[in-house]
């Protein structure tokens, strides 16, 4: 059976096992498109009622049904017509025992009566070019699947609702409108400048403007939940990152001595802190050195500094005895920054360790300065407040987030809003009604890649291949 493709849609018939690999009491193989249920009907010893399961036989295909084949196994059959499935195809699914033995057999029966093997996400690809979801919804079904948290599992089933896609298309349809209006006025160049004015195209962007920049907000909260947000250690050797690291983990992740410049490479440890997914990573001790595997490593800390969501910058208390001065090391800690180039929009924490080397006066003194987190990782003291400071630097203690996002949808976002700016800056310097439509018109461009209502093919092959296989 060969795949006809007309508009973008594949009509062949596709299976896959629907359950994870391994063994399991339930194992589902589904099918998908033209034909699956005379395919099935061929496997079964009863007929099929839309949408009703049925308990059957299953059995190897002969071509005579007065004469069947082995038995492979008993279970329940589902049959979804075209137009009432999850693809909007017709979809057949065998829930028979979880033996990878049995499902072989029903992937290897259905294959010889004409179905192929399904790619990665090629059910859910086909609900999208369906209709039966836009492209955003379809990768909330990825991030649900593999949500690592309450909050995350919430967040993508409200995307798979469409709460995100709504909002985004709510801008898009408004930026049409716009679109419109402005390319209308092209038609009277004499005339464009006060239509433009008389129309308040400009107050209208800037409304535009403000709706993206909450959604960018949101959506930025989305996906940090949903893709984890990475927190990067970076400090001199020897001032307890990696017991740092250790702590926050809850386990012995990092090799702990009193030998500076043990952490030679970058060290990730992933873990779930207030329902949002880190990425703790430990890195080389910050130093000159003439050693070419620690260069390595500390180019790779400074590196790990500038794509981190957040830094955390550990100093230690031993460094700066016998007197202490926070103004010293605040002065430290800003020039740090400032050397290693971390982008001004990410958070940086400084933590000063040790302070279980401090008589309790000098530690209750120096826990008052509001610019530095002070604490014991031997003895967990501030680790709490640390935990805390963390979660609320990523923004995480605002309540749960109203959906997930990726990194492209920012993108997108981020993009169409810089294209709305732009459209202003060309309104109030009067230029061309052109150069105020094509910005608008690439705005547009960026959402509908969003929803997939614009998407170029070769990004929904990345998009979908991240699936698992049977989804």
């Amino acid at each position: 059976m060969s795949a006809e493709i007309s508009g973008g849609l594949q009509t062949d018939l596709i299976v896959a096992v629907a359950t994870p690999a391994g063994q399991g009491g339930i194992g589902i193989v589904r099918l998908s498109g033209p034909k699956a249920k005379e395919v099935v009907d061929q496997l079964i010893n009863k007929p099929l009622k839309p949408r009703t399961a049925a308990f059957c036989t299953l059995q190897e295909p002969t071509g005579d049904k007065a004469n069947p084949g082995h038995v492979i196994d008993e279970g329940l059959v589902l049959w979804f017509p075209h137009g009432q499935s999850f693809t909007g195809e017709e979809v057949v699914e065998i829930h028979a025992h979880g033996s990878p033995v049995v499902l072989q057999q029903l992937l290897n029966c259905c294959c010889a009566l004409g179905a192929r093997l399904a790619r990665p996400g090629e059910f859910t690809e086909r609900a999208f070019l369906q209709g039966k979801l836009d492209l955003a919804q379809a990768e909330a079904v990825a991030d649900l699947i593999a949500s690592g948290s309450v909050a995350a599992a919430r967040g993508a089933a409200r995307s798979l609702r469409g709460d995100f896609s709504k909002q985004v298309n709510e801008i898009a349809e408004d930026l049409a409108g716009l679109r419109i209006l402005v390319e209308a006025c092209i038609d009277f160049p004499e005339e464009e400048v006060e239509h433009l004015q008389d129309a308040q195209v400009g107050a209208r962007i800037e409304h535009q403007i403000a709706q993206l920049r909450e959604l960018l907000t949101n959506s930025t909260q989305g996906r940090l939940v949903n893709e984890g947000a990475a927190v990067a250690l970076l400090g001199a050797p020897n001032v307890g990152k990696s017991s740092l690291l250790n702590r926050l983990a809850g386990e012995e992740a990092a090799i702990v001595t009193d030998i500076p410049g043990t952490t030679r490479d970058l060290l990730k440890v992933d873990l779930v802190l207030g329902g949002v997914p880190l990425r703790l990573v430990d890195t080389a001790g910050l130093r000159p050195t003439e050693d070419v595997v620690e260069k390595i490593g500390v180019d790779r800390a400074e590196h790990q500094a500038r794509e981190a969501d957040l830094v955390i910058m550990v100093f230690a208390v031993d460094e700066f005895l016998p007197e202490i001065n926070p103004n010293n090391i605040g002065t430290q800690f800003a020039d740090l920054i400032e050397r290693l180039e971390i982008p001004e929009a990410t958070p940086v924490l400084g933590v000063v360790n040790k302070i279980d080397l401090l008589d309790a006066d000098r530690r209750k003194h120096l826990e008052c300065e509001g610019k530095l987190i002070w604490l014991s990782v031997k003895e967990g003291d501030g680790i709490q407040t640390l935990q805390k400071t963390i979660l609320n630097q990523l923004g995480a203690l605002a309540g749960e987030i109203p959906y997930t996002a990726r990194a492209r949808h920012i993108e997108a976002l981020s993009s169409a809003e810089v294209h709305l700016q732009t459209a202003v800056l060309h309104l109030k310097a009067q230029a061309a009604a052109e150069l105020v439509a094509e910005e608008l018109r690439t705005a547009h461009l960026d959402l509908g890649e969003i929803v997939g209502t614009m998407t170029p093919d070769d990004l929904l092959g990345r998009i979908f291949s991240e699936f698992c296989i049977g989804k």
